[in-house]
């Protein structure tokens, strides 16, 4: 039921992708979306009363999934690598056009 709350981050991620003409905008719907994909992927491996994947002496069932939540660290790091990178060259952009919509910055002949 929890997974419903997920989907919609990552739909309203993906409008704010097709939508804005703003760099930073796009770089925050891309982080949304990241969230919700992330969410969405910790919360496909829990188990509610599930204990810690620990090897112990006893034999028990009922693990939780671990990974989902390797995953999920790994895009976590990628992902502040991607906002950052997506930063310095939204800064650049700024720096030689003065603007940050895309419509703006067009081609050769807004020069």
């Amino acid at each position: 039921m929890i997974q419903y709350i997920f989907i919609i981050l990552i739909l309203i991620g993906i409008y704010g992708l097709l939508t804005q003409k703003n760099i930073i905008k796009l770089i925050v719907s891309l982080n949304v979306l990241e969230v919700g994909i992330n969410l969405f992927i910790v919360s496909t491996g829990y188990i509610s009363g599930g204990k810690a994947p620990i090897i112990t002496s006893e034999v028990n069932k009922g693990f939780v999934d671990p990974l989902p939540q390797a995953l999920v660290l790994t895009s976590i790091v990628i992902g502040v690598g991607v906002t950052a990178l997506g930063l310095s060259f939204a800064r650049k952009i700024y720096e030689e056009h003065g603007t940050l919509e895309l419509d703006e910055i067009g081609g050769e002949d807004n020069e």
